[in-house]
C-alpha cells in the first residue's frame, strides 16, 4: 500500500506542473540567451530598468541611432551618448539579439500572433526595437518587392506593439 504522503506529495507535484504549464513558453527571442561576448557574459539583456533609461533610449533615437543589419555595428552619431556605460548593454541587445534577416522577423511575427498573454517588458523593448530597425530597413531598400514585404513586416510588428499595449 503506498503510503499516505507519497500521495499527497504526488498531488502537489501534479498541480504544480499544471500551475507551471501556462508560464513556459516558447522564447520570443531566443538569442538573448545565447550571449557570449569579450567581457560581457550577459544572458537576457534590458535596457531599461527605470524611467531613466527610458528617456535615454527616447535621447538615442532621436540623436538618429542606426540599427545596422548583420555583422555590423550599433550606430549611435552623439559621441557622448554613445560614451554612456548603459549603452554598452543597447548595442549587445541590438547587434547580438534582435532579427535581422527578415525571415526570422516574420517568424517573430508570427509567434507575437499566437501570443494570447502581454509581453513581458524584455520582449516589449526587444519588440519595440526590433520595429525600429524593421521601419529602417524599409527606408533603406529599393526593391520594390522587398520593400513591400518589409512593409508588411513592420504593420504586424506595429499592431502586435499595439495589442499589447491596450488595456486587458
Amino acid at each position: 500500500m503506498v503510503p499516505r504522503w507519497w500521495a499527497l506529495l504526488t498531488v502537489v507535484y501534479l498541480s504544480s506542473l499544471q500551475t507551471a504549464a501556462p508560464h513556459h513558453r516558447k522564447a520570443l527571442y531566443p538569442s538573448a540567451y545565447l550571449i557570449k561576448r569579450g567581457e560581457y557574459s550577459l544572458i537576457n539583456p534590458t535596457f531599461l530598468h527605470s524611467e531613466e533609461d527610458t528617456k535615454l533610449l527616447f535621447e538615442i533615437l532621436l540623436a538618429g541611432m542606426q540599427i545596422q543589419g548583420e555583422k555590423h555595428p550599433l550606430l549611435i552619431p552623439d559621441e557622448e551618448l554613445a560614451s554612456l556605460r548603459s549603452v554598452k548593454t543597447l548595442e549587445v541587445i541590438c547587434e547580438d539579439v534582435l532579427p535581422k534577416k527578415l525571415s526570422d522577423i516574420r517568424r517573430l511575427m508570427a509567434d507575437l500572433a499566437k501570443r494570447q498573454q502581454p509581453l513581458s517588458w524584455q520582449d516589449f523593448e526587444r519588440t519595440v526595437l526590433t520595429l525600429v530597425y524593421t521601419s529602417q530597413m524599409l527606408a533603406q531598400i529599393n526593391n520594390q518587392h522587398q520593400k513591400e514585404l518589409w512593409m508588411e513586416t513592420l504593420v504586424q510588428l506595429a499592431r502586435s506593439v499595439q495589442r499589447d499595449l491596450r488595456p486587458s
